[in-house]
């Protein structure tokens, strides 16, 4: 009895493993599945629109990347696209008040459906949950590397040399758009996605750059 009884399980278990490979075969696939489970159960709520849920070029090739590197000829088409995305300072002027880059940093508010605004002014920069930022820092994240002494270790000593325009404008891109030199970067678009103003990105790159800077200390 026990034998037939495992017969007829192992009978069924492949029975239900053919009809969803058939059903795989002949419906929606899982995307077109998680897609729909998506728009059918998102809706707007406060300031959080669904519109946050249709993807750009970048992000749908690196959403079904699932963390794989991608070939080098499709990387350098995303990095290209968004390179050409990046808006440097419209005044020319690079650098803010570390300070305020600071507590930018340090502030993680911002986007969420229970917010009232939309303007990047009600925005942090929320570096500090992947980035450790200064040395007297006990608590950070490290989904990237640490920004400590990131200005120093590049050589950054007056910000407005010559010497340092390729690094300051590397920097600045980084922040406005970091998929322009790493295709499936996690970091957040600052610039390209309005998440914060030219204003608040020249404050960034000050607590970067700055030598005074807390970081390059």
């Amino acid at each position: 009895m026990k034998k037939i009884f495992v017969q007829r399980t192992v009978v069924a278990v492949a029975a239900a493993l053919v009809l969803g490979v058939v059903g795989c075969a002949t419906g929606p696939t899982l995307d077109q599945q998680v897609t729909a489970m998506m728009k059918a159960d998102f809706r707007d709520e406060g300031i959080a629109k669904v519109d946050r849920l249709q993807q750009d070029a970048s992000n749908e090739v690196c959403s079904k990347a699932l963390g794989a590197p991608l070939p080098e000829a499709e990387a350098k088409k995303i990095e290209q696209a968004n390179l050409a995305t990046i808006r440097m300072p419209s005044d020319g002027k690079f650098l803010g008040d570390w300070k305020k880059g600071e507590e930018l940093a340090q502030n993680g508010r911002g986007m969420t459906w229970t917010d009232n605004s939309t303007d990047t002014k009600a925005n942090g920069g929320n570096c500090y949950n992947c980035h450790q930022i200064t040395k007297a820092e006990i608590s950070f994240g490290t989904i990237g590397p640490s920004l400590y002494n990131y200005g120093k270790l590049r050589g950054v000593t007056d910000p407005a040399s010559a010497d340092a325009r390729a690094m300051v404008e590397y920097t600045w891109g980084k922040l406005w758009n970091a998929r322009a030199s790493n295709a499936c970067s996690n970091m957040p678009r600052f610039g390209h996605n309005h998440i914060l103003d030219e204003g608040q990105i020249r404050d960034l790159m000050a607590l970067l750059l700055d030598p005074k800077s807390p970081v390059n200390q």
